[in-house]
């Protein structure tokens, strides 16, 4: 409809903020893997980034300035996922040894070596805590290691996939359920796993629940926004699908990115 202004003109609307551009150009080429690299994740305050790939090894660079500051040597086969604790002192990795190692940053000694998988493990990730380990692998199980314990074996494992494990998410917070799930505010510590399976599973640990969301095709990554209100989830039909994480409703389908030789990898901002 259209709106009709007089005899004075229509009032000023304040400028709106324009995005950053996104960037066009090489900053710098991080160099030294001896083979693929299969994963790269950086700190949470993005000051630092980890490699981890085919040759067994993890490197930590600094990515403003191009610079190797540390290599990481100690799996066996190749290193699939890695890893970095809020503080920056530790860093932990997982892969095709099926083992989970805990690395001190600095030093790079070995601080402990979990076993568990009965398959190479896909994925890692850290709770908000840093004191527990979160990994998922090709045994369709997600596993959950204690840090602090002096147990090599996992405290807590969730076989509920129909195919392996390619990712998972933590997501802690201040959680209040609502639509066709749970009624009731808590402090959550919640284990999201994306499946070949073609879903997306929600593991609320406490409370001993869990919620699963059929996105019908494979999932080959997840992430979950800041605020804890959404589940980004990229599959192998060379989409993205945004998730409401509380009611599982799809909120949104990204296409455009085809992926051929590899696959797609959910991130948010």
């Amino acid at each position: 409809m259209r709106q009709k202004y007089g005899p004075a003109l229509p009032p000023e609307q304040p400028d709106e903020e324009l995005p950053e551009p996104l960037p066009t150009q090489e900053t710098a080429c991080l160099q030294g893997h001896d083979g693929p690299i299969l994963a790269v994740r950086f700190n949470r305050t993005g000051t630092y980034c980890l490699t981890c790939g085919k040759d067994r090894t993890l490197r930590l660079w600094n990515p403003h300035r191009g610079v190797h500051i540390k290599s990481y040597a100690g799996h066996g086969y190749d290193v699939r996922d890695v890893c970095v604790s809020s503080d920056n002192s530790k860093l932990a990795s997982c892969g095709g040894d099926r083992a989970v190692f805990s690395w001190d940053v600095a030093t790079g000694r070995i601080i402990r070596k979990f076993r568990g998988h009965d398959g190479v493990a896909n994925s890692i990730a850290y709770t908000a805590s840093d004191e527990v380990l979160v990994t998922g692998g090709y045994d369709q199980a997600i596993r959950l290691w204690d840090c602090r314990s002096r147990s090599f074996e996992p405290i807590q494992t969730l076989k509920h996939f129909g195919d392996s494990v390619t990712s998972v998410a933590v997501a802690d917070r201040q959680e209040h359920y609502h639509v066709h799930r749970v009624h009731s505010p808590q402090a959550a510590s919640q284990v999201l796993g994306g499946s070949v399976d073609g879903t997306v599973r929600q593991f609320d640990v406490r409370m001993g629940m869990m919620f699963s969301d059929t996105l019908h095709e494979s999932v080959t990554g997840i992430a979950v926004s800041h605020d804890g209100n959404c589940v980004l989830a990229s599959c192998l039909d060379h989409s993205m699908k945004l998730l409401d994480k509380a009611s599982g409703e799809l909120l949104a389908t990204y296409t455009g990115a085809i992926a051929l030789s590899f696959t797609l990898q959910a991130v948010l901002q």
